[in-house]
């Protein structure tokens, strides 16, 4: 699943008449990466969540042949839902097995090959280098790959493989997905791996135009697609 739903607030004005996963950088819509990265892998059935702005996005994609997969989406309204509201609503499209989750808005080099749930977690988190604009981190990561509410922590990356397990409870309706890593992480069922590589959270201008330079000059690279040189 890729989570497309969100109003982009801090990237505007860039916002304000598309939908954030259909901004470029390095000649390529970021939501596009994605689908490169899951196509790769094998993956051939992925679910978008679409709200502010989603005819677009349902537009720009269409069913997703021309990337390798079957494209289906969930509509939320006019209104997202939140990350875990939002893959509630979307559970009877994923099924009953785990499933990966990336977020529409976040540039990464990571190969999703490389992703490794240990049995008996309901949450695998990938998780990276705290970025300056968030220095405090999210979970630490322990020698056996379990997640830890202490010191040294690391930064979630938004990609993650998640059991429909982990929204047992849940009712229909907006909320967030933390509380629910949380709870996994107290019942020692919430696991993670470290991403060394190029990660970014596009979540400004700025730093798309960062993003930007950096692919078309080569200084980072995606393991599908190239960008153009300068």
């Amino acid at each position: 699943m890729i989570l497309a739903a969100g109003r982009g607030e801090r990237m505007r004005p860039l916002t304000l008449g598309r939908p954030k996963p259909l901004l470029e950088a390095g000649g390529h819509r970021l939501i596009e990466y994605h689908l490169a990265a899951l196509a790769k892998l094998g993956i051939a059935d992925v679910v978008v969540n679409l709200s502010w702005l989603g005819a677009q996005i349902r537009d720009a994609l269409g069913d997703g042949g021309r990337y390798g997969v079957t494209l289906r989406y969930s509509d939320e309204g006019p209104e997202a839902l939140g990350t875990g509201g939002g893959i509630f609503r979307a559970l009877p499209l994923l099924g009953e097995e785990p499933f990966l989750v990336v977020n529409g808005d976040v540039w990464s080099d990571f190969d999703f090959a490389m992703l490794r749930r240990p049995a008996g977690s309901i949450a695998h988190l990938v998780l990276v280098e705290n970025p300056p604009h968030h220095p405090g981190g999210d979970y630490s990561l322990d020698t056996t790959g379990s997640i830890q509410p202490l010191p040294n922590r690391l930064t979630y990356a938004g990609i993650s493989v998640l059991d429909p397990q982990l929204f047992a409870g849940c009712t229909a309706g907006g909320f967030p997905l933390k509380p629910l890593f949380d709870r996994a992480m107290q019942a020692g069922r919430l696991s993670g791996q470290r991403h060394r590589g190029a990660w970014t959270d596009v979540g400004t201008p700025e730093r798309l135009a960062a993003l930007d330079a950096d692919l078309r000059l080569g200084r980072i690279r995606h393991p599908v697609l190239s960008s153009p040189v300068g």
